[in-house]
């Protein structure tokens, strides 16, 4: 990381600086030469993580005298301002996505199509925020050629704070959804919010959901089905080994469900496009294509297919899924294990009973609720002889073992909080 070195010996004056090996803020993880930021607790860990070789610690509670430590007014802070002059004097191409669902599954797949042509780094985990962007900038090395990265949020500004830093080449907005709403109560906030990206990247390198009904006028490559959309999906198909769809005649096959999943396959191709990407180098990205986990990801479980879509959930992408749901494994006993949805503000159990009442109108045998709001929410619907509530995720486990002796599916899903996946496990 020699461009990195050289901008914290220019910034701190510090000539004989080792050339830095590592970027970390878990103290466990340093090494020789390792660039470690002190963030609130790990305050504490400064003179381990100089015991165990770090060439440098930044940190805001320090009150020693080791010249390797520089003492700043704010670790964070000074995270992120390192970050920012880090990516104006790297040689990268800077792609960021943002939307209220599907960034992470668009994010992997853009990743997985460049990575056939370029060097390439993406967001890993959840590190989309004020802390986690920064640090997956500092991740760079010298001869990287594009970063991949999400930006979430859950207010006013937090964008404009990470495009700030990123200074995006490139920008992609999934969809405007009800995800955040506690926070900003209404979808023309969200759209306010997620759109704060727009100014930072040229309209010939925005790619936006089309369909969207925020996002259909934006000034950008709109991308969906409806005839409107610059680039318009067609023929799409989806059956157990996946999608298939049109996009400008050529043909994409993605190992995944769900129109919800085509549309960000579809938006993949559009930004990839942009970057010089074969036809060839698109399906073979797809090919290759490693998803975050909890994403529709299909687990076999002592002869029952788990579809573990619980990484997250919102009233948006609940509704896609269960559509998704709807068209496959219908030769098979199918259960929908539904788990609450946090952070819809004041009409929150409205959503969720929305939720149930699609859950009962599709193909499905059993129908599991999980979790305060959906039982709140079911008491305001019409009964159904589908449906069985719980509190217990251990009797959830129970139910799916004892209920029916035919080949199940058991589709999973609930916001993060839930842990639906615990079920599995």
């Amino acid at each position: 990381m020699e461009i990195l070195t050289k901008l914290l010996r220019k910034k701190f004056k510090l000539e004989n600086l080792n050339e830095i090996s590592k970027v970390t803020m878990d103290s466990r993880k340093v090494n020789k030469d390792a660039l470690f930021f002190a963030i609130n607790n790990g305050n504490v860990y400064i003179e381990n993580a100089l015991e165990d070789g770090a060439a440098l610690v930044i940190a805001d509670n320090y009150s020693g005298s080791n010249e390797k430590v520089i003492k700043v007014k704010d670790t964070v802070e000074s995270m992120q301002e390192i970050a920012k002059e880090y990516r104006k004097v790297l040689n990268i191409k800077v792609i960021a996505i943002t939307g209220s669902n599907g960034k992470t599954t668009t994010k992997d797949m853009i990743y997985s199509i460049l990575s056939q042509k370029y060097r390439c780094k993406k967001t890993e985990g959840n590190y989309n925020n004020h802390i986690g962007l920064p640090y997956t900038i500092l991740q760079l090395e010298d001869k990287d050629e594009v970063l991949v990265l999400e930006m979430g949020m859950s207010g006013f500004g937090e964008i404009d704070r990470l495009c700030r830093i990123a200074q995006p080449d490139y920008g992609l907005i999934t969809n405007i959804g009800d995800s955040h709403l506690e926070y900003l109560k209404t979808r023309e906030n969200v759209f306010k919010a997620k759109s704060e990206m727009i100014k930072y990247v040229n309209s010939k390198n925005l790619v936006v959901f089309g369909d969207d009904f925020y996002l259909k006028n934006v000034k950008a490559i709109t991308v969906g089905y409806e005839n409107s959309c610059k680039k318009q999906i067609k023929d799409y198909q989806d059956s157990e080994n996946g999608i298939r769809f049109l996009l400008d005649k050529e043909s994409y096959q993605v190992n995944l469900n769900g129109k919800h999943n085509c549309i960000d396959a579809a938006m993949a191709v559009a930004m990839v496009e942009l970057l010089d990407i074969s036809k060839h180098d698109i399906q073979k990205g797809f090919n290759k294509l490693n998803l975050t986990p909890m994403r529709f990801q299909k687990i076999d479980r002592m002869g029952v297919l788990y579809i573990n879509d619980a990484y997250n959930a919102s009233p948006i992408s609940m509704k896609y899924s269960l559509e998704t749901f709807d068209s496959l494994y219908n030769d098979r006993i199918k259960i929908a294990v539904l788990g609450d949805m946090l952070e819809l503000g004041e009409n929150e159990i409205a959503y969720h009973k929305e939720v149930i009442k699609k859950a009962i109108n599709i193909r499905v045998d059993r129908i599991y609720l999980y979790g305060e709001r959906m039982e709140k929410a079911y008491e305001l619907v019409e009964k159904s002889n589908k449906i069985k509530v719980f509190s217990d995720k251990f009797l959830i486990k129970e139910n799916i073992k004892s209920e029916f002796s035919d080949s199940k599916v058991v589709f999973l899903k609930g916001s993060r909080g839930m842990k639906m996946e615990e079920i599995i496990e």
